[in-house]
């Protein structure tokens, strides 16, 4: 990796601008950052021949879903699975490794099982390799007509949980990391660093508390607008209080995906195997994957069979 910046926007982090930078070691510095924060930066994870690939790939799937020739989307209307197909327009695309489609999914394959990026996560997550698990792999999308926003959550905590509750379930999540790459510039994203560590104040559960989206997400104390230029990669603890805004006049195609500790894969099951991944079990997708990739799908065919016949529910509402 080369010098390591957090973040893209951090003068909108605080006015005298954050930046790390360590040319020696930089995961370590990245590992410093991302459990200070609850997130990193990370430029130039993605080759400047993988680049047009993915764009192109992006491309593909986001108009199969706006053709309603793939029925895997995230619906605007709906912002959390299920989604329901009540609206016809989509600010996200699900499943895109999906063997059903064809080499664009095993171009996105190659890049979720990628040296460099499966190198960042074991760095953050603090385990081998040979410890991580496949777990998703989406494309966050601008809807057409419609404009639409996600309310302030925790991935994984109710928005009705108590102070102590979500204590509990923030110690315990650190099994898995979530991250978006932009393929093209991206302001969407909005964060209260280092949320991830404690419970809300009471002010901040004023504004997250509810089913609505916020009038103004920079109204949420200790708010901060992330942006992303194309091609830089933002890891985030999916726990860290955060929400996002998709403006349909303002281009999007950001990937955005997870990947776990199989260590600890039984904390992750409810955040993962809430999508309907059923297809994993496709002897098509196992071909696609590389061997890194099949050992990765090994440990998520694991995890899923640990919870054959439980009903391990969804993670929020809404």
């Amino acid at each position: 990796m080369t010098d390591t910046v957090l973040p893209r926007s951090s003068s909108e982090l605080n006015p005298s601008s954050i930046y790390a930078t360590c040319s020696m070691s930089p995961t370590t510095n990245l590992k410093v950052i991302y459990d200070s924060q609850g997130f990193v930066v990370v430029p130039g994870l993605i080759a400047t021949s993988d680049f047009p690939k993915l764009q192109e790939a992006s491309e593909s799937v986001i108009n199969l879903t706006r053709e309603a020739k793939w029925p895997f989307r995230r619906t605007v209307g709906s912002q959390f699975p299920p989604f329901n197909s009540n609206n016809p327009d989509s600010w996200g695309v699900q499943h895109t490794m999906h063997p059903d489609l064809g080499q664009t999914a095993t171009v996105f394959s190659d890049w979720y099982t990628s040296d460099a990026l499966t190198r960042a996560c074991a760095e953050l997550l603090e385990c081998g390799e040979d410890d991580l698990e496949l777990e998703l792999f989406n494309l966050l999308i601008n809807p057409l007509s419609h404009s639409f926003a996600l309310r302030w959550h925790r991935d994984d905590v109710k928005e009705n949980a108590l102070p102590d509750e979500e204590q509990v379930a923030l110690d315990k999540w650190h099994a898995g990391i979530q991250w978006n790459t932009a393929l093209y510039e991206d302001s969407c994203l909005y964060v209260v660093p280092g949320s991830h560590k404690v419970p809300r104040t009471p002010e901040q559960r004023k504004h997250s508390c509810t089913m609505d989206p916020p009038k103004d997400p920079m109204d949420m104390p200790g708010a901060v607008l992330l942006t992303l230029k194309p091609g830089e990669t933002v890891f985030y603890n999916n726990n860290i209080l955060h929400c996002a805004v998709y403006d349909h006049t303002v281009k999007r195609a950001t990937l955005h995906a997870c990947t776990g500790d199989s260590r600890h894969s039984a904390t992750r099951a409810r955040n993962i195997l809430q999508h309907d991944l059923l297809w994993i079990k496709d002897d098509r997708f196992r071909e696609q994957l590389n061997p890194k990739g099949q050992r990765m799908l090994d440990r998520l065919l694991d995890a899923q069979k640990n919870n054959f016949g439980k009903d391990v529910g969804y993670s929020l509402e809404g």
